[in-house]
């Protein structure tokens, strides 16, 4: 098995998830950092690095035994900021997002040889992806994710699969996405 480290990208509890703020009685940033939480814990016991361009973030993360890269703003950047930062320890860099709703099981992920995306529920997002480390691979998180990950993967002349039916499909974006999360 080859050395499989973790990434989660993260930004501030209260900047995070404008389109939950409008749900009455939410309180969005305990949520956040619940869905967090469970996603960090999750990828026990494999190495895992926050990425983050915030402090207070970051020394949450450092509570919970994580490793951190303080990267610049933007999913992206932070992404590849922790992505070259694993490089010089792990084969395989797994970047799965803090909001899945049932995270259960990330510690134990043994992706195959190349490029694993897991598309969400939707078909056309990325929110978990598993990439070779060392290899230039370019992070394209945002609209048509998976789309854009595979032609990465291609691109790169890796072999890849994307993954559609895996209880990591799901994340919390949407006030409808809530009824997913797992007690």
């Amino acid at each position: 098995m080859s050395d499989v480290g973790l990434i989660v990208p993260l930004r501030s509890f209260a900047r995070a998830k404008s389109r939950l703020r409008a749900v009455p009685g939410l309180d969005v940033d305990r949520l956040v950092e619940e869905l967090a939480r469970a996603v960090v814990l999750a990828a026990r016991p494999r190495d895992t690095v926050v990425a983050t361009d915030d402090v207070g973030v970051a020394r949450w993360a450092r509570g919970l035994g994580a490793a951190v890269v303080l990267a610049p703003p933007g999913l992206n950047a932070a992404v590849e900021a922790a992505y070259r930062e694993l490089g010089d320890a792990t084969d395989v860099a797994v970047v799965a997002h803090g909001d899945l709703a049932d995270p259960a099981g990330l510690g134990d992920f043994c992706p195959d040889v190349g490029v694993t995306v897991v598309a969400d529920h939707r078909g056309t997002g990325t929110t978990v992806l598993a990439v070779p480390t060392g290899v230039g691979f370019r992070f394209s998180f945002g609209p048509s994710s998976r789309t854009l990950h595979e032609l990465e993967a291609a691109r790169l002349e890796l072999p890849w699969r994307t993954v559609t039916d895996s209880p990591w499909r799901f994340d919390v974006d949407e006030p409808n996405d809530l009824e997913r999360l797992v007690p």
